[in-house]
């Protein structure tokens, strides 16, 4: 379902990834975990051309780009239509409706049906807890609600792939474990998913691949094993103070 090889990235004279790779197959959870810096974000956000790497592979599904060369908008537009993006900030449209956010993009971009994308958006409100808040403004929302708005509009687009990039940094602690049961949710549901988090006793709970990144590289890779018996120093340290923080 997901493959990358070789994946290069550097912001100036700054190398923050280094030949990154790494599978999923479908229906698996991979958690991306590790310090700040260490490159976790922009390998999510390569995966769908948010940024654009200097070299390497990326193939999900049946869309690849080899960014060997620049692509062009048509590969870009492929690999982009196979998955969904959440965001640490819930990046919603204040001025439209909970309901409104919803079928925008169904609508816009994908050009469906909009009797369509209204009814298959009340199933995915039902589905992650807010049915009944269609008519609702973000800003008469808690933030937990709105991230949870904000998988909802991902998934409302059918992707193959859900990205989610640390979407219970930005929340307050109370709220957090209202988002961890829309994913919890949806892993058990056998969506393909691959997330940014700190989370490390959730990711603990739902991963099937672990990736530790430090320094541009994945420093450690395995299943929960990773999380529960670190083979690596950078690991171990890593994970000790996480815990010790949580």
């Amino acid at each position: 379902m997901i493959q990358v090889e070789g994946l290069h990235k550097s912001f100036g004279d700054h190398e923050v990834l280094t030949g990154v790779d790494f599978t999923a197959d479908g229906g698996s959870v991979t958690a991306l975990l590790g310090p700040s810096g260490s490159g976790k974000t922009t390998i999510l956000r390569s995966l769908n051309v948010l940024e654009t790497p200097d070299a390497g592979v990326v193939r999900i599904s049946d869309a690849t780009i080899d960014f060997a060369t620049p692509p062009d908008r048509r590969a870009v537009k492929a690999l982009r239509s196979k998955s969904g993006m959440v965001f640490q900030s819930h990046h919603l449209f204040p001025h439209k409706t909970v309901l409104g956010n919803l079928v925008e993009g169904p609508v816009q971009v994908q050009k469906r049906p909009v009797d369509e994308a209204t009814a298959e958006a009340r199933v995915l409100l039902e589905q992650v807890g807010l049915a009944g808040r269609e008519d609702s403004y973000p800003s008469q929302l808690s933030g937990g609600q709105q991230q949870r708005v904000g998988i909802a509009r991902a998934l409302a687009l059918k992707p193959e792939v859900l990205l989610l990039d640390e979407p219970t940094s930005a929340l307050d602690p109370e709220l957090v474990g209202e988002v961890l049961a829309v994913i919890r949710d949806l892993a058990a549901e056998s969506w393909t998913l691959v997330i940014v988090t700190h989370e490390v006793r959730f990711a603990r709970d739902v991963a099937d691949q672990v990736l530790f990144l430090d320094n541009g590289v994945v420093a450690e890779r395995g299943g929960t094993e990773v999380l529960t018996d670190p083979q690596e120093d950078r690991t171990q340290r890593f994970l000790a103070r996480m815990l010790d923080a949580g």
